[in-house]
C-alpha cells in the first residue's frame, strides 16, 4: 500500500512534469497532454487546476474539436513571479533577474577588485540586498540560483574549492537563506549552463552533451544517458586542469601545465600584455589608448575579426590548446555534440570553427560522425539563465534524471 508520502510525491511530480509540457507546447489543451505523457485525463486535470490556482498557468483560446465542444487551452504565465540568478567568476559577479521562462528582465555585473581577503557570502548577501531594493515585489521571488567555478557540493549547498577564489567549504547556500528566508539553490557554473541548454536552449534532444566553457576559467558539464555525470565528490568536469604540458607553468591548483593556462582569459590577457611589452604591434593598444589594463575578451574578439596579427596569432594557439582537450573529452565520452560557452566563445564563430577543424583532424572518425562543437544558445546572458535553470530544473522537471 503506497503512504501519503509517497502519493503527494507522485502528484507533485506530475505537477512538475506537466508544468513542463505546457511550457514548452502551450496553449495545449488538457487532452493533448494527457496524451503526451500518457497518464490519465482525470490526473491532468486535477494538476492544472492546481497550477491555475497557483497562477502559474492560464486559460487562453480554444483549440480544434474532435466532435464536441471546442477544449480550452492553456499556457505559461512567465511573468507571474520571479527568480534571481547569479553567476559568480575569478573576477565579477553577475546577477539578475528572470522570469519563468529564462528571460532576463534586468541585470547588474559587479566587477571584483581585490579578491585576497573577499568574504563572499557577505559581499554577496550585500549586493543582492540592493538588487532586491529596484524589485517590484518579494513575495513573487521564487528563489535564489547561484552558479560558482570550482567543486560544488550541491546537495550541500557547499563550495567545496574554488583556488581563483582561494574558497574552502564555504556554506554559501545556508548563508544566503539564513540572510534573506529565501529558497536558495547552488551549482558549479557548467552544470548549470548545461541545464539551461536542456531545459531552454537548441539542444534539448540531445541525451549525451559536453558543455564547455571558456572565461576567467576553464570548465566542462558532462551529460552522459540524460544524467549530469558529477563524480564521487562532485568534482567532475574541471576540464581546465587536465594536464597538457608536463613541463608547464605552475596553476593556481598546485599543478603544472595545465589547459587553463593555456586557453583561458587570464592566460590570454597575460600574453597580450607581455607581446605588446616586447615590442609586438596591435590594435589593441589604440583600442584602449594605450592603457593595457582596460583589455576585455570583447576587445581582443573585436580585434581578430579586424584582422590584428597578435590577437589571431593567440587566436590559433588557443584553438589548437583547446582542439587538443576537446578530442581526449570526446574519445573519454563520445557524445552527440559539444557546447562551447564563455566569455571567449561568445560571438566568435572564428574560434568554433577552428577548433572543429582540430576536432576532424585528430579524432577517432568513429566518434566525429555527425559531431560538431556549438556555441551556447544564450550568447551574452548565458552565465546567468545557466545559474537560474538550477532553481527552474526543480520546478519544471525537464527531462533530465
Amino acid at each position: 500500500m503506497k503512504r501519503t508520502g509517497d502519493l503527494q510525491l507522485i502528484k507533485e511530480l506530475n505537477k512538475s512534469i506537466i508544468l513542463d509540457i505546457i511550457r514548452k507546447n502551450g496553449p495545449i489543451s488538457r487532452a493533448e497532454i494527457a496524451k503526451k505523457i500518457n497518464i490519465s485525463p482525470t490526473t491532468v486535470t486535477s494538476a492544472v487546476s492546481d497550477l491555475i490556482r497557483d497562477s502559474l498557468v492560464i486559460e487562453g483560446g480554444t483549440g480544434e474539436s474532435s466532435g464536441g465542444r471546442k477544449p480550452i487551452l492553456v499556457q505559461l504565465n512567465p511573468d507571474v513571479c520571479f527568480l534571481i540568478g547569479v553567476a559568480i567568476d575569478a573576477s565579477k559577479i553577475t546577477i539578475a533577474e528572470l522570469n519563468l521562462n529564462a528571460k532576463v528582465k534586468r541585470k547588474e555585473v559587479h566587477t571584483l577588485k581585490d579578491t585576497e581577503d573577499l568574504d563572499l557570502s557577505n559581499e554577496l548577501i550585500e549586493m543582492i540586498n540592493v538588487f532586491f531594493k529596484k524589485c517590484k515585489n518579494l513575495n513573487d521571488c521564487l528563489g535564489i540560483s547561484i552558479t560558482i567555478q570550482g567543486i560544488v557540493n550541491s546537495e550541500q549547498g557547499m563550495v567545496a574549492y574554488n583556488p581563483k577564489l582561494k574558497i574552502n567549504n564555504l556554506p554559501l547556500k545556508s548563508a544566503i537563506e539564513a540572510a534573506f528566508k529565501i529558497p536558495t539553490y547552488i551549482d558549479n557554473d557548467t552544470n548549470g549552463s548545461l541545464l539551461a541548454e536542456k531545459g531552454f536552449g537548441n539542444y534539448q534532444q540531445s541525451k549525451n552533451l559536453i558543455y564547455v566553457t571558456i572565461g576567467d576559467g576553464v570548465g566542462a558539464s558532462i551529460l552522459v544517458n540524460d544524467s549530469i555525470f558529477r563524480g564521487f565528490h562532485g568534482g567532475a568536469g574541471e576540464f581546465g586542469h587536465t594536464t597538457i604540458n608536463y613541463k608547464g607553468a605552475p596553476c593556481n591548483c598546485g599543478n603544472v601545465g595545465c589547459l587553463e593556462n593555456y586557453v583561458s582569459w587570464r592566460a590570454i590577457y597575460s600574453r597580450i600584455v607581455s607581446e605588446i611589452n616586447a615590442g609586438k604591434e596591435s590594435l589593441l593598444v589604440e583600442e584602449v589608448k594605450g592603457d593595457l589594463s582596460k583589455i576585455t575578451p570583447e576587445l581582443f574578439r573585436k580585434t581578430i575579426y579586424s584582422g590584428d596579427a597578435l590577437a589571431n596569432s593567440i587566436l590559433e594557439d588557443v584553438s589548437f590548446y583547446l582542439g587538443i582537450g576537446l578530442v581526449n573529452l570526446i574519445h573519454l565520452f563520445n557524445p552527440e555534440r559539444i557546447i562551447l560557452g564563455g566569455e571567449l566563445a561568445f560571438e566568435n564563430p572564428l574560434l568554433i570553427q577552428k577548433v572543429n577543424e582540430h576536432i576532424y583532424s585528430y579524432a577517432l572518425k568513429t566518434h566525429t560522425h555527425n559531431v560538431k562543437v556549438f556555441p551556447s544558445s544564450f550568447g551574452n546572458d548565458s552565465e546567468v539563465v545557466g545559474s537560474a535553470s538550477l532553481l527552474l530544473h526543480e520546478l519544471f522537471h525537464f527531462t533530465l534524471k
